[in-house]
């Protein structure tokens, strides 16, 4: 009899603890139902177009896939062929690593120098900003490249500037030892966005601060050591990051200028273009999730080594 009871009770218990547990639920839904539902087309963007993908891809790294039959599973097969028998993906890294190298120092240098020229004080600054900042939206279309291409040809607007001095051009982008510098030029007039945050930061800087090193004496470049680069080294920070991360991410116009080949002899092979010839090319997509994968651990070692040595030459203002 007492064991009925004690069911009786239990039974009675577990039928109270929904009806609360219930409760609990209806009274989250109602604080924080609108948000979750404005957050919705986040959350399906999130899972459905990035997440999702993302460990489908990394999936397919381990597997033989050609888009016409299932994904066969190979195990590390695909990153074994990449570390020792690919001798086109050490030419990719060799070219993007050098284009990285040479248009993300060379781009923020510029983007500085501008902006420290907009920073006294020139009239009608919004209208250069404005205009400063239009190649960074244009930089990365189609129709940009296909005029860099135009431009950059044998018989091209450059080779036609210099003729007018007597100097006779090579064809910029169809030679090996130039066409490399054609898509860095690009990537430094595509100075615009690194520009508008260093004026940002500038218009920061105490101005009592230069005024007291004037009445020090001090020079206009100590000035610039001493006070601009120690207090800019944040905005700097955050600029070397989100460029060098877009420059490793670069295809479009390597893939324009070069045709999709990435020529000539591999010069202008991008660790992407690469990428999009095995996958839409060679119709080998388990190996060129592979690939991406390996250029995102490379990205992430590269920001994680930057954060760790930020502390050495970052100065916040504590």
């Amino acid at each position: 009899m007492a064991a009925v009871q004690d069911s009786a009770v239990a039974i009675g218990g577990g039928a109270q603890a929904r009806p609360a547990a219930q409760g609990r639920w209806a009274s989250l839904w109602t604080k924080h139902g609108a948000g979750y539902m404005f957050l919705l087309p986040w959350l399906i963007g999130l899972f459905g177009l990035t997440l999702g993908p993302a460990v489908a891809s990394l999936y397919l790294s381990f597997t033989s896939f050609d888009l016409i039959r299932a994904p066969e599973w190979v195990g590390t097969a695909n990153y074994v062929r990449i570390a020792t028998a690919d001798p086109k993906f050490a030419a990719a890294m060799q070219v993007t690593f050098l284009y990285v190298v040479l248009s993300v120092p060379f781009k923020l240098a510029f983007a500085l120098l501008v902006a420290i020229l907009l920073d006294r004080g020139v009239r009608g600054l919004t209208v250069y900003r404005a205009i400063f900042y239009l190649p960074s939206l244009l930089g990365g279309s189609v129709a940009i490249a296909v005029l860099w291409r135009q431009l950059f040809a044998g018989d091209g607007l450059i080779n036609s500037l210099l003729a007018q001095f007597g100097i006779e051009g090579p064809s910029w982008i169809s030679h090996p030892n130039y066409s490399i510098w054609t898509l860095v030029v690009l990537s430094v007039w595509q100075f615009g966005s690194p520009m508008i945050i260093f004026l940002a930061g500038l218009r920061q800087i105490p101005t009592d601060m230069y005024e007291a090193a004037s009445l020090d004496g001090a020079s206009k470049f100590r000035q610039f050591y001493k006070i601009t680069l120690p207090l800019l080294t944040p905005v700097i920070f955050f600029n070397a990051v989100v460029q060098t991360i877009d420059a490793f991410k670069a295809f479009t116009p390597a893939f324009i200028i070069s045709g999709g080949t990435g020529g000539p002899i591999n010069s202008t092979l991008f660790y992407t273009l690469y990428l999009y010839q095995e996958a839409f090319g060679n119709f080998r997509m388990g190996y060129a999730s592979a690939l991406a994968w390996i250029l995102v651990l490379i990205i992430a070692l590269f920001t994680a080594f930057s954060f760790l040595t930020s502390r050495y030459w970052v100065h916040y203002d504590d």
